[in-house]
């Protein structure tokens, strides 16, 4: 989900909820600790340089259970992050601490903003060496290139 997009969700609600992908719901009384962009500038396994941009959202559980962030409220932090810190639309990349500090994308599904699991790739798969998929051979194959026994780069295994 880009900035503009919880931009135009927020006037809509009347609360502002999270929900992790398993199903549990980030405490209501969590704070917004920190609205801001991360500019990552990095060469990847195949020696291509890359540049990532992402607005960040900090959510924190502090022992202030009568504190509820309303959504105008919100939209008010992500303005002045827009005006002081000259902040994009780019993909919002929230940081939430379980077990760790983990970091999630965003969706929304009804009512709810769900923090979506994120996962690692390599983005030079072409020029690291890892195949795509193992090699399929066909039984007849394998059967051919052998005798009767399975010796070292024979194809059998």
């Amino acid at each position: 989900m880009k900035l503009s997009e919880i931009k135009e969700i927020l006037p809509t609600l009347e609360n502002v909820e999270f929900q992790l992908e398993n199903g549990t719901f980030v405490p209501e009384h969590f704070h917004v600790t920190e609205v801001g962009q991360i500019i990552k500038n990095f060469i990847d396994c195949g020696g291509v340089i890359r540049n990532e941009k992402a607005v960040n959202f900090q959510l924190w559980n502090a022992n202030d259970y009568e504190h509820r962030l309303k959504p105008v409220k919100l939209l008010s932090i992500i303005r002045l992050s827009e005006e002081k810190l000259g902040i994009e639309d780019a993909e919002i990349e929230v940081e939430y601490q379980s077990d760790t500090i983990g970091k999630y994308d965003l969706d929304f599904i009804g009512n709810t903003f769900v923090l979506k699991n994120k996962t690692t790739a390599c983005l030079a798969q072409d020029a690291c060496g890892i195949p795509s998929g193992k090699q399929k051979k066909s039984l007849s194959e394998l059967t051919a290139n052998q005798s009767n026994s399975c010796t070292p780069n024979s194809g059998c295994c």
